[in-house]
């Protein structure tokens, strides 16, 4: 399969989290049309730009196939009938971290208009996933199941829309699937051979890289 549907655009603006610390997981749907640029949707926030947002991590996809999964582990929250429950832009069923590699590209809406995207890196998982949806463990139950979903980069802008496409146009690293890459580096599982593959891995974000390439020291 390469084409997927779209369900949702999600976006959200920065808002109070946690005291006096703002947040913008909270990502709601979308209508009509809306432009993807360098660094993501517009509007669309990150309220700590140290940690979330900027070109190498433009567009989060967080696969709908896991809220199910989450119902058994955390019960029915209503965060889990949101497509942007976990701070997702695109809301997809069917293509999960084990389908999608490092450096995959995508096009993003319709042909003529739509933005053509790569994916760039694992989502890491952080404390505030579990403070939105108030249930310990969940971080942790992420990096045991893999189930992060990723980060893409902007290769070329565009726009999109609920119910267009996402289609698969080309293979990037095909032996680095995004399941693989947390695996390795998130989870921390990676072995010598893949620190130094990942550190020379051109598509990856420096971010991973760079993490991979002092790993090895």
């Amino acid at each position: 399969m390469t084409r997927w549907t779209i369900e949702a655009v999600c976006a959200g603006t920065a808002r109070p989290f946690n005291g006096a610390e703002l947040s913008a997981i909270q990502k709601r749907p979308q209508e009509g049309p809306v432009q993807i640029h360098a660094e993501g949707l517009a509007p669309d926030e990150q309220a700590d730009r140290r940690v979330h947002g900027g070109p190498e991590m433009a567009l989060h996809l967080y696969p709908l196939d896991h809220h199910d999964w989450w119902r058994g582990e955390i019960g029915a929250s209503p965060l889990l009938d949101e497509p942007g429950g976990f701070g997702s832009n695109l809301a997809v069923t069917g293509l999960t971290e084990d389908q999608v590699h490092i450096g995959d590209r995508f096009r993003c809406g319709p042909k003529a208009t739509g933005a053509l995207i790569e994916v760039s890196q694992p989502r890491q998982p952080c404390w505030k996933i579990e403070h939105r949806f108030g249930y310990k463990g969940m971080v942790a139950a992420i990096i045991r199941s893999g189930r992060c979903g990723w980060y893409f980069r902007v290769i070329e802008g565009g726009e999109v829309a609920p119910g267009d496409s996402l289609e698969r146009v080309a293979l990037g690293a095909q032996e680095w699937s995004v399941a693989r890459v947390f695996r390795a580096l998130v989870a921390g599982k990676a072995t010598p051979d893949e620190l130094a593959a990942l550190a020379d891995l051109a598509p990856l974000s420096p971010k991973l890289r760079a993490k991979a390439a002092a790993a090895r020291r």
